[in-house]
Order: structure tokens, then sequence, then C-alpha cells
């Protein structure tokens, strides 16, 4: 049986260099969803698993924008997807401009914070932390200029230290 990510690894855990893209070009929803998809390192070589975790991203989509608002979007399947992927995965994603993406506000999405769980219980509690972190404004306008991927990583880690304290 698998532990929930609440008891197993910080979300800065999860997201690793390689799975982070600070210049993401798609124009419209679902070709920076097709950008996020090619960033989760487990689906690498894996077109058919990639394509699998796109169609899934569409569908939630289609029931309703996972673009919470303030500029920020965090797809991620209705459920866990089972056998895609063994481990809790994020992706993180930034574009200069954004793209519409359906938001309440109708902000234009430009921070994107894609989750891939195995199970249910790890989906709901990695987006429960990521709903909580991103509460956090400072974090967010932070986000919008980190320098590079490890910078992105540093942010994250001090906002769930800050989180953990308060």
């Amino acid at each position: 049986m698998t532990t929930p990510v609440s008891q197993t690894a910080a979300l800065s855990k999860l997201l690793v260099p390689a799975a982070i893209q600070l210049h993401l070009a798609g124009a419209v929803r679902d070709d920076v969803l097709r950008e996020m998809v090619a960033l989760v390192p487990p689906l690498a070589a894996l077109p058919e698993a990639r394509e699998k975790l796109f169609r899934a991203l569409v569908e939630r989509e289609l029931l309703h924008s996972t673009g919470i608002g303030d500029g920020i979007a965090i797809p991620h399947a209705r459920n866990a997807l089972l056998g895609l992927v063994d481990q809790p995965t994020m992706a993180f994603g930034r574009h200069r401009t954004g793209v519409p993406y359906g938001a309440i506000d109708g902000a234009p999405a430009r921070l994107f914070l894609l989750l891939i769980a195995p199970t249910v219980t790890q989906h709901l509690a990695m987006l429960a932390r990521i709903s909580r972190l991103l509460r956090d404004r400072r974090l967010c306008a932070d986000l919008l200029s980190a320098p590079s991927p490890e910078a992105v990583l540093q942010l994250v880690r001090h906002a769930e230290a800050r989180m953990l304290v308060s």
C-alpha cells in the first residue's frame, strides 16, 4: 500500500529541475498542456502514456477549468491515473504573457503546476498542499520572476517551510 504524499514527501521533493519550464511557448491552453505533459520525467520516452495524460487533462478542463485565478492553473486529471506513474509527480511551467484558461477571474494563466498521482489519496493530498502553498502571494510573485529551475525549487522549499511554522 502506498503512503499518502502528505506523509511522505514535501512537494519540493516531487519536483525536479527537468520538470520545470520557465519559457512555455503555447498560445492556447491545449498547447500549454502538451508542453507540461512533455515535462513529466517518467513519461519522457512513452508517447502513448503522454497522450493518455494529455487526454485526461483535457477531459478534466472540459468539466471545469483548473485555472484558479490570479494567473494560476493547476492542471490535473479528475482522478488519480493508475498505472501511469508509480510515484506522485509534478511539473512546473511559466508563460511570459499568459494564456486564456477559463479561470473565474478571467485572468490568463501564467503559472502552471501539473500534478499526477498513482492513487486518489495522493492526488487529493497533493492538490490540497499545492492549493495551500499558492495562497502565498509572495511565493506567486517570486515564481513569476525566478531566474532558473533551481530558484523555483528553492522558492517552493522556503514556502513549504513557512507553511509548516504557520
